[in-house]
């Protein structure tokens, strides 16, 4: 079992070609073979890993076939803190004897699980070596099919593999000011199984005050069901009060009027690029 600490960020396909030339164009920076992942995520038919919070794949790269259980984990300073357990395996079925190892033989039936969507994309590796950290960067392109539907997949995603930590938000923060990005709290698991019929999240409309981590949420669950982000500015007074603090007043200002009266986030980005630096310095200082 180890422990993962990333920062995702989602992003247009062609904001997606240029930040791979910058992350290329950088100084500590080596690239990688470029590889293609095929991903098989399973669950039971009434999807309790779902529920669990817990993610389990057998992912086909280069020949070889690798079994991970990831737990959905916990949100801090704008990364991902999960545990996982990798396994290899001879084939692209699953290994139930290795889930037995696992949390997860206690929390269902093993045999009940099944086939439930694919997220299947080429992987552009960027290694990072700085004085402070080793940070893999994936930049994912493809696509998620599920359900009988399809939505397309680019990311980038900021790995710690060794150092400090606070090195991923500096090199997520950095490339969001060169190219229109958005913190994306959703996996690529999430998206499948709300491709998948399986996961079907319902935005907060109240006027309680939202802490930052809910307000990205938020912003994020608005993103993975194409829905318009709509906030009242009694629930954002603690954002707006951060963003003051943090020296984004003006942006906040550009920002808050789209926020009340409720944009997709795909246009929120296309108007304001800045949206994801502003994230990430929210996430960080929250």
């Amino acid at each position: 079992m180890a422990t993962e600490l990333e920062i995702k960020l989602t992003l247009s396909e062609q904001s997606q070609t240029e930040a791979l030339e910058w992350l290329l164009a950088q100084p500590e920076a080596s690239e990688s073979a470029r590889k293609v992942l095929m991903n098989r995520y399973y669950d039971t038919p009434n999807a309790v890993l779902n529920r669990a919070r817990a993610a389990l794949r057998v992912r086909e790269i280069g020949g070889r076939y690798i079994q991970t259980l990831k737990t959905q984990g916990e949100f801090v300073d704008g990364a991902h803190r999960r545990e996982e357990w990798e396994w290899e395996i001879p084939s692209k079925e699953l290994d139930l004897m290795l889930l037995e190892q696992t949390p997860l033989n206690n929390q269902l039936d093993l045999s009940e699980l099944q086939l439930a969507f694919e997220t299947n994309f080429t992987r552009q590796i960027v290694m990072l070596n700085t004085a402070n950290a080793v940070i893999e960067v994936a930049v994912d392109a493809g696509e998620i099919t599920g359900g009988g539907g399809a939505r397309p997949l680019h990311e980038v995603e900021f790995e710690l593999k060794s150092g400090n930590s606070e090195s991923l938000i500096v090199w997520a923060s950095a490339l969001s000011r060169e190219v229109p990005v958005f913190l994306n709290l959703v996996s690529k698991a999430e998206q499948g199984y709300h491709l998948a019929g399986i996961h079907q999240p319902t935005l907060r409309q109240s006027e309680e005050v939202l802490s930052v981590t809910d307000f990205l949420h938020q912003l994020s669950l608005a993103w993975l069901i194409k829905a318009p982000v709509v906030f009242t500015t009694q629930s954002l007074t603690g954002v707006q009060k951060l963003a003051g603090e943090m020296g984004f007043q003006g942006l906040w200002a550009e920002l808050l009027p789209e926020l009340i009266r409720g944009l997709l986030v795909d246009d929120v980005v296309k108007k304001i690029p800045r949206l994801g630096e502003f994230q990430l310095a929210m996430a960080t200082a929250s």
